[in-house]
């Protein structure tokens, strides 16, 4: 049970449930290949049942964290650092994007746009989901628009999803993991086909890393 003190805290974005934090190199999207550290936040409601990291789904199992503490760790590693999850935008991002850009420090998220947008970010990567779509309002904040392809269906999706991004966001496909084999070759093609797309792989599953 968390106290009132902790609670006001957390509400206030001054402490943040920590899943992991890390450096390490972007593995995916606009990005890839650019080293970055990377804080992943506890909590997620949105259920896709491909995530490869369910144990971030409850945030009661991640320890409310000082936000001061995950910045100071931060600032030893990396110009630049990625918000995800679990699900970020869960939590007040205000505060924690405040001291990281006043450091100096680029700041991005990884979302599912599921909840109100909150923080200071300097590049926005929206993956949508079936299960709990965008609020609207995120599509014309996005950098980055990128939908993973588990089945034929999703190509459907991806196209719904592209009509509400701005011009200037860079649309992606990303095979999902366990069923790439099958996938890829189908996004290769489709790609081809649609050259407004690109290709986003998990890169950092191929390294072994992070």
């Amino acid at each position: 049970m968390i106290d009132t003190r902790t609670q006001s805290l957390i509400d206030e974005g001054k402490m943040l449930p920590l899943m992991e934090a890390f450096y390490t190199i972007q593995g995916e999207g606009f990005h890839t290949g650019k080293a970055a550290y990377f804080i992943r936040i506890g909590g997620c409601d949105v259920g896709c049942h491909w995530c490869d990291v369910k144990e971030s789904w409850d945030a009661e199992l991640h320890p409310a964290t000082n936000t001061d503490t995950i910045i100071e760790n931060a600032k030893k590693y990396s110009n630049t650092v990625v918000i995800t999850g679990g699900e970020p935008l869960l939590w007040n991002l205000n505060y924690l994007t405040q001291e990281l850009q006043g450091n100096q420090i680029q700041t991005h998220i990884e979302t599912s746009g599921a909840y109100p947008l909150s923080g200071n970010w300097n590049w926005i990567c929206l993956s949508p989901k079936k299960t709990k779509l965008p609020l609207e309002k995120i599509y014309t904040k996005a950098n980055e628009l990128k939908i993973i392809i588990y089945n034929k269906n999703d190509f459907k999706f991806a196209e719904e999803q592209a009509l509400k991004v701005t011009n200037d966001c860079v649309l992606f496909l990303q095979p999902e993991w366990s069923n790439r084999e099958k996938m890829t070759p189908l996004i290769v093609a489709y790609v081809m086909q649609h050259p407004n797309w690109k290709i986003s792989l998990q890169t950092h599953k191929y390294l072994n890393i992070p």
